[in-house]
């Protein structure tokens, strides 16, 4: 983990040391060791889970511009395998399935299949369920109206996504320094805002595990304030924020 980040970590573990009336870290590591629900509240207790529907415009008009139709013309007949790592809540997975539908209206032989996962079992609890309100509810009705009422039913102040999305989306728990073990090698990943909560040695780990899920030539989307160029990731650089697998999967 990155030095910067200790500090945030402290705050939170010493608040769940005290709301258990510990005396020590040492103590709570004791609990850790025989609880496994204690372990799921710690996991969810220091990872952040910020995320928001269509983050970053650049990059969804780069899918929807050139990845989607170059993939599509490249790839006949075959179903596009898209991970959502770190998916947080769900908002990144669900923006990917209305940007492949949105595609499919064009071009109805196209299929598609959406991995989403994190670490933390309780928000992918809220992206299976695909329900919405508050802030990221609210940003994706002033930014994306249309999107919105084609593919999400509106009961009680919240947002559903529609079934046609959910059936097209699978949430999963993994550790990002595993290879993820899928039916079929990824050809797009979206990594973004995980890389600056490690250390140089752990965004390689990282990036290692990730690529060796990818298929050759499949393209990798890092966060705004990332960048792969320090250390060795197997990728080559394409343009902002993206890179292709330069190195065959093993």
């Amino acid at each position: 983990m990155a030095e910067r980040k200790w500090t945030l970590l402290h705050g939170r573990l010493r608040r769940r040391v005290q709301e258990l009336q510990l005396r020590s870290y040492d103590e709570y590591l004791a609990v850790l060791d025989g609880s496994k629900d204690e372990v799921a509240r710690f996991i969810d207790l220091v990872t952040t889970n910020e995320t928001s529907f269509f983050r970053t415009a650049r990059v969804w008009q780069y899918l929807t511009d050139d990845f989607f139709p170059g993939w599509y013309r490249s790839n006949p007949g075959k179903t596009m395998t898209i991970w959502s790592a770190a998916a947080s809540t769900g908002e990144e997975a669900y923006s990917l399935a209305m940007t492949a539908e949105e595609f499919r209206l064009k071009h109805r032989d196209f299929t598609y299949r959406i991995m989403a996962t994190d670490i933390a079992q309780g928000v992918l609890d809220v992206g299976a369920a695909g329900i919405y309100r508050g802030r990221n509810a609210e940003g994706l009705k002033h930014s994306r109206q249309d999107m919105l009422e084609k593919y999400f039913e509106c009961r009680d102040n919240a947002y559903r996504a529609s079934s046609l999305l959910r059936g097209n989306i699978t949430f999963r728990q993994h550790n990002l320094y595993q290879t993820l073990v899928a039916a079929n090698r990824f050809d797009l990943v979206l990594l973004r805002n995980v890389l600056i909560y490690f250390d140089e040695t752990g965004q390689e780990a990282v990036v290692d595990a990730v690529r060796r899920s990818m298929a050759p030539n499949s393209v990798l989307i890092i966060g705004e304030s990332e960048s792969l160029h320090r250390i060795r990731s197997g990728f080559a650089f394409q343009q902002p924020l993206i890179y292709r697998n330069a190195v065959p999967s093993t």
